[in-house]
């Protein structure tokens, strides 16, 4: 009889066996553990040597390289710098040299108008207002530079037969100064603008031909004063007017004074006038000349202007609506004296902006 221990003795050497029998065989069947097979023996002084020479070589060169590369590039820089600082003198200078003709003009023009009282500048415009007072009569002339085409621009109420002030037309449209424009005709107790009259570069109420001294004066889209007579549409639509009015007569073209018809020398004699003109350079002069009444008696005659503008240089100038209608709007208030005691409503308004 099996006694109970030598029964567990034997039931465990049966469940140990195969393990055991596979650690003898991983034991007898281990191969050797030979460097050779996949790491050198030994590395060669010979090979590493050679090497670590060349690569050291190669990194100096980098090196050098760089340090060259490094002072090309600053070198450049330096005179990239000095080139283009060079240019920008250079550039001031013949900047300079091509406003020189410019301002020397602009100072023979102030020279003879005297010493402006009152100045706006912006990057828009400039207006200067002089005082114009030659003995016979008192007024004020204001020099405008157009930077921007744009800073000025003809009032014309939308509703036809309505007409304002100067200075409600400043107010109205934000302006910094205006005066009275074109001519006009009543009739039913409104206020039409006289013939050809262009607004927004359309004519507003087609084109008439000019008769009986009538002439046509406005801006166009490049900022220059246009004007004279035209007999033909075609001729006018050249010029490319953007706004514009009609009054009589013309006083000044292309430097040359053509006769003032007797009818003007005379009808009156003197008035409170507004005229406006052009130097050779663009810039625009206007003159609004002082007067108690329109009677004849008092304000300056169309001669007396046309010789004035002749010597001050103007090239071509046109006289616009006078009598009780000159007004002269500059920063918001009234600068001449209207002979009606107060401004007149009129339909048309040449506009500056600042």
């Amino acid at each position: 009889m099996i006694t109970p221990v030598k029964q567990v003795n034997r039931f465990f050497m049966l469940a140990l066996a195969p393990f055991v029998g596979l650690i003898l065989c991983l034991l007898l069947l281990r191969p050797p553990l030979e460097p050779g097979g996949w790491m050198p023996t030994e590395l060669s002084e010979d090979t590493i040597t050679p090497r670590t020479q060349a690569i050291s070589q190669e990194l100096a060169g980098a090196k050098d390289a760089a340090v060259q590369t490094s002072s090309s590039i600053k070198r450049t820089t330096q005179l990239y710098n000095k080139t283009t600082s060079t240019m920008s003198t250079l550039v001031q200078k013949a900047s300079a040299q091509a406003d020189r003709p410019e301002t020397i003009y602009n100072k023979r023009i102030s020279s003879k108008l005297g010493v402006p009282f009152e100045r706006v500048d912006s990057d828009r415009l400039t207006i200067e207002m002089y005082r114009v007072n030659p003995g016979s009569y008192k007024g004020y002339a204001m020099k405008i530079k157009l930077k921007d085409p744009t800073a000025m621009q003809m009032a014309l109420d939308s509703e036809p037969g309505r007409s304002e002030t100067t200075m409600q037309a400043v107010k109205r449209n934000g302006a910094i100064a205006g005066i009275n424009a074109g001519g006009f005709a009543d009739s039913g107790g409104k206020r039409y603008p006289l013939s050809t009259t262009v607004m927004d570069g359309k004519y507003v109420n087609g084109f008439q031909a000019s008769f009986k001294d009538l002439f046509f004066v406005g801006l166009n889209d490049a900022g220059k004063l246009v004007g004279g007579k035209f007999f033909d549409k075609n001729s006018l639509d050249r010029l490319q007017p953007q706004f514009g009015a009609t009054f009589v007569p013309v006083l000044l073209q292309n430097g040359r004074k053509p006769p003032i018809p007797d009818k003007w020398k005379v009808s009156p004699k003197r008035a409170p006038r507004t005229v406006i003109g052009n130097y050779k350079d663009d810039q625009l002069l206007i003159i609004v000349v002082d007067g108690y009444n329109e009677g004849g008696s008092s304000g300056a005659t169309l001669e007396e202007l046309q010789g004035r503008l002749y010597k001050l240089g103007v090239i071509d100038a046109y006289n616009l609506d006078g009598g009780g209608s000159s007004s002269l709007i500059l920063n918001n208030r009234v600068v001449n004296n209207p002979s009606d005691g107060s401004l007149r409503p009129v339909p048309t308004h040449f506009l500056f902006y600042k």
